[in-house]
């Protein structure tokens, strides 16, 4: 998995497997886009305008449990 902020664009992208090409991508809230695979499995996710959704958008906890 893999978590990018980009400050320029304020865009907080979370992908979950790249090794799949992304065949659909949907807006399914405005500002949240899920990128999917050909299988319909979820690659991805995109959240604009992320210092306005995300408490802390440049601060990440990772836990496994």
């Amino acid at each position: 998995m893999k978590v990018k902020y980009d400050s320029h664009t304020d865009t907080l992208s979370i992908v979950f497997q790249d090794a799949y090409p992304v065949a659909e991508s949907d807006e399914d809230k405005p500002g949240v886009i899920l990128d999917y695979d050909v299988d319909g499995n979820l690659l991805g996710l995109e959240i604009l305008d992320a210092s306005r959704r995300v408490a802390e958008a440049t601060k990440i906890e990772f836990q496994a449990a």
